[in-house]
């Protein structure tokens, strides 16, 4: 515009900063402290991580040992208990097992004989006796069936006859003349004064009824030898 008719040359305004870039607004006071919470905040909690991490290091560790030392103390145990197991005596069950079947053993009787010839056993050193009566001197059957029958006996020879033999005696036939089942006889003449002992054994298999009755029959009595109740005896076995 021109002011009296005479004309203003243009003016123009220059940046001569405008080809730099900006500069980045200075921190104030309270910025660089924030700032350098944040560093503290990072540093506390990456060192927390680390603790954790030292922590759980050590408890693997705690219960890895632990472990290993329950093993080897359970292997120690183990190894004692053998040992011991290895002095001390093992308990066994009791070895008296019921027969399934009747039974009877029976050995002489201190005063073994009777008039009649029948041996007498022992009842105080508790015999074998299942399923089948004793009775002055007679087995009495209490199931019928097959039964081995035994006897054996000990004497001494002499210049009269000696007979064994197992007898047996029932309800179905009169009582009065027992059945004579198993049987032996022996003569020796007695040679000088020495004196000839000898054994006699009888067994066989039969039939009895219930209530039937066996016994041991000898006649001359008096040559029954005592002297050990074991070399006399008397049994008999279902089969």
């Amino acid at each position: 515009m021109a002011e009296h008719g005479v004309p203003y040359p243009s003016v123009f305004m220059v940046d001569t900063h405008a080809a730099y870039p900006p500069l980045p607004p200075k921190l104030r006071p309270h910025d660089r402290r924030r700032s350098v919470a944040q560093t503290m905040l990072f540093l506390l909690v990456a060192l927390a991580f680390f603790g954790l991490a030292i922590e759980a290091c050590f408890i693997y560790h705690l219960y890895s040992t632990k472990g290993n030392a329950e093993s080897g103390s359970a292997a120690l145990s183990i190894q004692d208990e053998e040992d011991i197991t290895d002095i001390l005596p093992t308990e066994r069950p009791n070895p008296v097992v019921l027969p399934s079947k009747p039974v009877a053993h029976l050995t002489a009787a201190p005063q073994a004989g009777r008039e009649d010839g029948v041996i007498e056993w022992n009842m105080e050193d508790q015999p074998l006796l299942h399923g089948i009566i004793y009775n002055k001197g007679k087995l009495v059957i209490q199931k019928e069936g097959y039964y081995y029958i035994y006897s054996k006996v000990f004497f001494s020879e002499a210049d009269v006859p000696f007979m064994h033999s197992v007898c047996k005696t029932t309800p179905r036939y009169s009582e009065i003349h027992p059945l004579s089942l198993l049987q032996s006889r022996r003569y020796h003449p007695k040679s000088g004064r020495n004196i000839v002992t000898s054994n006699s054994y009888l067994g066989g298999v039969f039939h009895f009824f219930e209530n039937d009755s066996i016994f041991v029959k000898v006649v001359n009595i008096s040559q029954i030898r005592i002297s050990l109740a074991t070399e006399n005896v008397f049994g008999i076995y279902m089969i």
